[in-house]
């Protein structure tokens, strides 16, 4: 369903974006990928009651900023990656300069494509809170801001408690916002809605954690990406900071906490305790 989505939402605006830069963006939003984010948000939706179809405008939305994320996040600027998802990046394919636009331009759309969803014309006061908690959790205070830091930290000068907010900023922010936003979308109570975000908190935490892992102990075949790099290049990640024994134990204890966020839900929300599974599982 979202990838279904996620191609007619690119299409019905393609005509309109010269090339190279149609072919960029649409060759990094389509590689492929796990789509967390716009899974947590409609099975956020589907916790509190609320049908996938009305949320996938918002759902395709948070897949244009991590697309333009890791876009930007590959650049040679920044962690100056090769191979996103087992092929080139997108700078390697197009070039840094329309790379870069390729981003901008994903992160721009995605606020269009909330705000001309059929659910902002019906209930615009709950499509403008959810709109502006994912900017918050994609701006300055959260993943750019995470990224910022993420630049400035080195081991020998950073904290290990700073690499714990670079986490919490770059990574769960704005899986915090996709867990959140379905439930606004959905109607959800503030409680509801608050162990929600609790729970996209820790999912996102163990999400990152386990990427670290999987950096050091994985291979290309599996990452589709080159692996053993973040230590190479002195960067500051929870292995580094803590040691693999210290980042299993915080994985494990971040796959309880986030199954604990949801504990008070019943059977609709058993996709958001499979997607907790998926993600400390997973191999790539």
């Amino acid at each position: 369903m979202v990838e279904e989505s996620l191609a007619a939402s690119f299409a019905s605006e393609a005509s309109r974006i010269p090339s190279p830069l149609r072919e960029a963006m649409e060759y990094s939003l389509m590689a492929g990928g796990k789509r967390v984010r716009p899974v947590l948000l409609l099975s956020a939706g589907l916790a509190v009651g609320e049908e996938e179809v009305g949320l996938l405008p918002f759902a395709c939305a948070v897949e244009y900023i991590h697309t333009y994320s890791l876009i930007h996040d590959d650049l040679p600027a920044m962690d100056d990656d090769d191979f996103r998802r087992g092929k080139p990046t997108c700078h390697k394919m197009f070039g840094e300069g329309t790379a870069i636009l390729a981003g901008d331009a994903l992160l721009t759309d995605a606020f269009r494509v909330m705000a001309q969803s059929p659910l902002a014309r019906i209930d615009p006061g709950r499509a403008v809170r959810a709109i502006a908690d994912i900017a918050r959790a994609a701006g300055g205070g959260g993943m750019a801001g995470g990224q910022q830091m993420d630049l400035s930290a080195a081991p020998g000068r950073s904290t290990a408690a700073e690499v714990d907010e670079i986490e919490l900023r770059k990574t769960a922010a704005l899986l915090a916002s996709c867990a959140r936003t379905g439930a606004i979308l959905g109607g959800g109570s503030p409680t509801q809605t608050g162990a929600l975000g609790e729970y996209g908190t820790r999912l996102g935490l163990l999400f990152q954690v386990t990427d670290d892992i999987l950096d050091e102990t994985g291979s290309f075949e599996e990452m589709g990406k080159g692996i053993a790099k973040d230590r190479a290049r002195g960067k500051w990640t929870y292995p580094v900071a803590h040691g693999m024994p210290a980042s299993i134990e915080r994985a494990s204890a971040l796959e309880r906490a986030a199954l604990d966020a949801v504990s008070t839900f019943g059977a609709e929300a058993d996709p958001l305790r499979e997607l907790v599974g998926m993600v400390r599982n997973r191999r790539k």
